[in-house]
C-alpha cells in the first residue's frame, strides 16, 4: 500500500517442522531418541493423500510466495509444534522448543528479513518459557512467543505470570495457537472424521482459553500485554464477549474479583488481537463491536485449509470493508501487533 503504513503483512503463516527439523538441533539425550517426537494420538488424513497444502516447504519456497502474492513479509508458526501442549515430558518439551527455535534462527531468519517468526513456548513450564522467549527475542530476532492452545492448562491460572510479565517487559508478543484437532478432547473420542474434529479444535480452544485468560484477570494484571488469538476467525468474539459479559455481570464480583471492567471492555482495550478468515461475512461487523485495529490476516500457507494467495485477494476486493479497514487488516494491525518497522 501507498499511503504510508506499508505494505501487506502476513500475521500467520506456517513451517512444515519435521522430526528431522527437531532432531538437528535437539539436544542430548533426546536427539537420539527413538520414534517420534510428537505424537498427536489420531491418525486422520489431513491432507486428503497429499491433495491438499504444500507438503515441501523452505526459505525459499516462502519468499516465492511473498513475492507472488506481493507481501512484505510473513511471520512464521510452527506445524507439529502446535501440538505441543501434548508433550508430557517437562524437560523435552523445553528442549524442543529450544531446538525449534534454534532451527527457525539458521533455516528461516537467517536467509531474509522478510520471514519472521515467533518463538515456540514450553507452556508445560513458564518459567523456562518466560527464559526462552527471551532469548528467543533478544539473542534469536523473534518478534513474540507461541502458546499452544491445547493441552491439560489454563493460560490465566497464575502460574503463567512469570511468562506474561516476561513479555511485557520485552515488550513482545504472546499468540495462543491451536493444533487443529484434540485428541485429548472429550468431543474428538465422539466423531471419527477429521472435518468434524478441526470444526471444533480451533474455536473451541480459543474460547476456553480467552475464557480463563479474562476471568483469571491477565489483562488487569499485566495492562501492556498484547495477545493473539490466532486461526479460529474473528466472528466468534463478539458472541463470546457478550456471553462473558452477561457471565460477569451475574458472577463477577465473587468469581473474578481481579477485574475492574466488563470482559468487553478488555477485548476492545486494543491488546487483544484475533485473525480472520477471507471468508467470514460478518467482518465488518466485528470491526465495528471489537475495533477496527485488532483484526490481523493471515493466510495459513502452507497447511491443507489454506486458500492463499485467494484469500488475500478477496479480503482486497470486498465491498462491504472501506479502504481504511483494509489497509489496517491486512497490514498495520499485524505491525502494531509484532512491532514491525
Amino acid at each position: 500500500m501507498a499511503d504510508g503504513t506499508g505494505g501487506y503483512i502476513d500475521a500467520d503463516g506456517h513451517v512444515r517442522d519435521s522430526d528431522r527439523s527437531y532432531r538437528m538441533y535437539l539436544e542430548e539425550p533426546f536427539k537420539s531418541r527413538t520414534g517420534n517426537l510428537f505424537s498427536r494420538g489420531e491418525n486422520f488424513d489431513r491432507r486428503m493423500n497429499g491433495t491438499l497444502g504444500t507438503e515441501h516447504v523452505d526459505a525459499d519456497v516462502w519468499l516465492e510466495q511473498l513475492d507472488l502474492a506481493g507481501l512484505d513479509a510473513t511471520i512464521l508458526y510452527p506445524s507439529g509444534g502446535l501440538g505441543l501442549g501434548f508433550v508430557r515430558e517437562r524437560p523435552l518439551a523445553v528442549a524442543l522448543c529450544r531446538a525449534y527455535n534454534d532451527f527457525m534462527h539458521a533455516e528461516y531468519l537467517s536467509k531474509s528479513p522478510r520471514l519472521k517468526a515467533v518463538a515456540l513456548l514450553p507452556v508445560q513450564d513458564p518459567a523456562a518459557a518466560a527464559a526462552e522467549l527471551r532469548r528467543a527475542c533478544t539473542e534469536l530476532g523473534m518478534v513474540g512467543g507461541m502458546l499452544a492452545a491445547h493441552g491439560p492448562y489454563l493460560l490465566g491460572k497464575p502460574d503463567f505470570d512469570p511468562l506474561f510479565g516476561e513479555a511485557e517487559r520485552l515488550d513482545t508478543m504472546l499468540a495462543v495457537h491451536a493444533s487443529g484437532s484434540n485428541p485429548f478432547g472429550t468431543y474428538e473420542w465422539q466423531v471419527d472424521s477429521f472435518i468434524q474434529a478441526h470444526m471444533m479444535a480451533h474455536s473451541f480452544a480459543q474460547m476456553q482459553q480467552i475464557t480463563s485468560v479474562i476471568f483469571e484477570g491477565v489483562p488487569e494484571k499485566f495492562p501492556s500485554l498484547r495477545l493473539a488469538f490466532l486461526e479460529a476467525g474473528c466472528t466468534w468474539v463478539p458472541y463470546w464477549m457478550d456471553r462473558m459479559d452477561e457471565h460477569y455481570e451475574l458472577r463477577g464480583e465473587r468469581e473474578s474479583p481481579l477485574l475492574t471492567r466488563k470482559p468487553s471492555e478488555y477485548i476492545r482495550g486494543g491488546r487483544l488481537y484475533f485473525s480472520c478468515e477471507a471468508e467470514e461475512r460478518l467482518i465488518p461487523e466485528v470491526l465495528n463491536s471489537v475495533g477496527e485495529d485488532v483484526i490481523v490476516f493471515a493466510s495459513d500457507f502452507p497447511h491443507w485449509d489454506s486458500s492463499f494467495p485467494r484469500n488475500l485477494h478477496e479480503l482486497e476486493e470486498r465491498k462491504d470493508l472501506t479502504d481504511k479497514q483494509k489497509t489496517k487488516l491486512l497490514g498495520q494491525n499485524a505491525r502494531a501487533l509484532y512491532r514491525l518497522n
